[in-house]
């Protein structure tokens, strides 16, 4: 039993599990289906969840501070609307257009920031309601698909990066090095180490001095930045803007995160895990894809099972670190008077 608790109780559990999962999913997989165990089913993985996993990273810092952005899905779909309307009705240059979308998706989430700190409200709220506004604002652009021609945009979308025989698009290389960035970001400055803080205690956090307001408005800043360039990647992924492009998208970047390990309460987890999280979940895509007779809705159902598995890990884990310093204290004194 002591051994289980501090199992339980270990930083790194979650992580851990987590990469074991996806290496016992990828081994099962490989033994039961011909041509699985490729480099390039791996590589598929990444290309086809570039988006998830740069809307995921920003999930990430926001679940860290103990909050949580229902709104990103929203700001994707209306990122790739704004996206294709100014290109294809007002045919601005591209690159002025993904310049234009990012600092939309920063201010948007800014100003949910603003709003959650300043006025003291509930982030479930304000960003409930950012996804509704965000969701409605692209019917208001149009309500239809709108395909995108432009030249740059296709280029992006059909070309091919060689890795060893294999190929990924430049998506997966811009989100992998959007990945790179947020785990500097996250333990190696300043900005990262006060997020870890008010995730784990607010009124802590000011104790010592910490901007908590400031950094819970970039915290939503860089959420709704992530969203506006996963935006930018789902429209080289599609080529189309469309009012219901990434319905849902909020709850698999949630549940990627906490798969990856990152504590719904806030104050722990890694950026890294969440890339295990979004492999997890394409993973999952790819072993029904492989089998062939199963729905694709039985997606959900494994993942709403590994999101219940990894919540009941959570706690676990919270009890088992509170055991520990429970005993640490009747120890110690036993141990004096010794």
């Amino acid at each position: 039993m002591k051994l289980v608790r501090q199992s339980l109780s270990s930083p790194y559990f979650t992580s851990l599990a987590t990469v074991a999962l996806l290496v016992v999913m990828f081994a099962l997989g490989s033994f039961a289906y011909t041509g699985f165990f490729s480099l390039q089913v791996v590589l598929n993985l990444l290309i086809d969840n570039a988006f998830l996993l740069v809307i995921a990273i920003g999930m990430t810092f926001v679940i860290l501070s103990g909050g949580i952005d229902l709104s990103v899905g929203s700001v994707l779909a209306l990122t790739t609307m704004i996206s294709a309307y100014l290109l294809q009705s007002w045919h601005w240059p591209p690159l002025l257009v993904i310049a234009c979308v990012l600092l939309i998706g920063s201010a948007f989430g800014a100003l949910m920031g603003a709003l959650i700190h300043f006025f003291k409200l509930q982030a479930f709220i304000v960003t409930l309601a950012g996804m509704f506004l965000a969701r409605g604002l692209c019917y208001l652009i149009s309500i239809n698909s709108i395909t995108i021609d432009q030249p740059l945009y296709v280029t992006l979308s059909q070309a091919r990066i060689g890795i060893f025989g294999a190929f990924v698009s430049p998506s997966v290389v811009i989100a992998m090095l959007m990945l790179a960035l947020a785990i500097y970001i996250a333990h190696y400055t300043r900005f990262g180490r006060a997020v870890y803080a008010i995730g784990g205690n607010e009124q802590s956090a000011l104790l010592m001095g910490l901007a908590v307001g400031r950094t819970k408005v970039m915290v939503y800043a860089f959420s709704g930045f992530c969203a506006a360039l996963a935006g930018v990647l789902f429209s080289f992924y599609m080529l189309s803007g469309y009012g219901l492009h990434a319905q849902g998208t909020e709850l698999d970047a949630i549940a990627a995160v906490v798969i990856g390990g990152t504590l719904l309460t806030g104050g722990y987890g890694y950026v890294a895990g969440t890339l295990t999280g979004v492999l997890i979940l394409g993973l999952i895509q790819t072993l029904i894809a492989f089998d062939g007779t199963l729905s694709s809705w039985w997606t959900k159902i494994v993942i709403g099972v590994l999101l219940f598995v990894f919540c009941m890990a959570q706690r676990l884990m919270s009890l088992g670190a509170a055991g520990s310093a429970s005993a640490t204290p009747a120890t110690t004194p036993a141990a004096a008077a010794a």
